[in-house]
């Protein structure tokens, strides 16, 4: 059980609800033979109930395979099944016709007639639920349905059936087909919705990250674009004074070794800038965030006092904690703890909904791990119960900062 449980904890949401649809699916043939099958067994005795039970798992079958290939098709994962779809059709006309053929000509009683005229209606109405999850056009879905049940009426009536039975078979055969018909497309619906969901997450993420870039490049741009062009220009100047034998070349040199030393000095600090990360900043991004992707905050707030460099390290493990928890297991609740304990900031998060995989198989946590050790900090990731990880993070802090934090307070 416990293999089990872990095998559908590492799915992800979308894998999740597609496992559900399709074994939902596979359901419903386990209730055509349970509902249909094992009734006319029941009525019709261990002879003709045992041929009613064999075709309506066979009818079972077949609509379970179909089901199976259809979604596949929705999913686009192999072309629409449309040999298994017609198949699908002939083998349910031809149960329906000899049900109800058994039912007013054949042997038995009435019994017999109440077991085929069950087995006639059930493989009429879970044929069309069936096929109609292999089309798209909403037409044809009704068109379906409704030849299903204008069908049933049409066959029934003329081997013997009343003029009202036969009306009222139709509308059943409308009305139950009409059910599961509703019930495929809209699970398709439901599924497609879902994996659209989760693409749009990870294409937000996506565009993040390309915003970020974009930025780093907007700043590398405006501070070297003007650099670059005055050290051009000089160093052409320099080139004609040289060939004039000028002295002023000299000088125009030294004057574009300054723009480069300075130049080399501004790159440094936007990479800087760009490799710091605010811990405020930070835990208000992954409050956010994690709004934005339906899983519930509770966000600390930030300490007051706290060194750069340790607010840095700090905003660093939140950042890539709030990433772990995006990508990773289907986490509902995600908790952001900051306190000072004995002359150390701890920083924890805790989210639910982890896989059997460890979060921390990458390198991220081996990078914080560096930069939590150039200030002396330790960090420990693990799971801490069923389905929770844990992330805790201590950095050392100076007396005059837990002062200061005391007058905060």
């Amino acid at each position: 059980m416990r293999g089990a449980g872990g095998w559908w904890r590492a799915k992800s949401t979308p894998a999740k609800v597609e496992t559900y649809t399709r074994w939902s699916f596979h359901f419903f043939g386990v209730i055509e033979v349970l509902a249909i099958g094992t009734s006319a067994l029941g009525e019709a005795g261990a002879g003709v109930g045992l041929w009613l039970l064999l075709v309506v798992s066979v009818h079972a079958v077949i609509g379970a395979v179909t089901a199976s290939r259809a979604l596949d098709w929705t999913r686009g994962q192999r072309e629409q099944p449309v040999r298994l779809l017609w198949a699908l059709a002939a083998v349910t006309a031809v149960i329906a016709v000899g049900a109800i053929g058994l039912a007013e000509r054949g042997p038995g009683g009435e019994e017999v007639e109440s077991a085929a005229g069950a087995v006639f209606g059930g493989v009429l109405a879970f044929g069309a639920g069936t096929i109609a999850l292999g089309v798209r056009d909403r037409k044809r879905v009704f068109g379906i349905v409704g030849g299903f049940a204008a069908g049933a009426s049409t066959v029934s009536w003329p081997i013997g059936l009343p003029g009202p039975a036969a009306l009222f078979t139709g509308f059943m055969v409308l009305l139950g087909g009409g059910f599961l018909a509703f019930t495929s497309i809209f699970s398709v619906w439901l599924l497609n919705a879902v994996y659209e969901l989760d693409a749009a997450r990870e294409t937000r993420a996506r565009l993040a990250v390309a915003e970020e870039r974009l930025r780093f490049g907007r700043d590398l741009h405006d501070v070297m674009g003007r650099n670059l062009a005055v050290i051009a220009l000089k160093s052409e100047l320099a080139v004609q004074l040289a060939r004039r034998e000028r002295p002023e070349a000299v000088e125009q040199m030294i004057e574009v070794q300054r723009i480069a030393q300075e130049s080399q000095r501004e790159v440094r600090d936007v990479v800087r800038g760009y490799r710091e990360a605010d811990l405020g900043a930070e835990l208000a991004g992954a409050r956010g965030v994690l709004t934005a992707a339906g899983i519930t905050c509770e966000m600390a707030e930030e300490p007051l006092a706290l060194p750069a460099e340790v607010q840095s390290a700090l905003g660093w493990v939140v950042r890539e904690a709030t990433t772990n928890v995006l990508r990773h297991g289907d986490a509902g609740r995600c908790a952001v703890g900051l306190r000072m304990a004995e002359g150390r900031v701890v920083l924890t998060v805790e989210n639910d909904g982890a896989g059997t995989a460890s979060q921390g198989a990458g390198s991220g946590l081996a990078g914080l791990r560096e930069r939590l050790a150039a200030v002396d900090g330790t960090l420990e990731a693990g799971h801490v119960g069923d389905g929770l990880f844990r992330v805790v993070a201590e950095v050392p802090v100076t007396a005059q900062v837990q002062m200061s934090e005391v007058a905060a307070v």
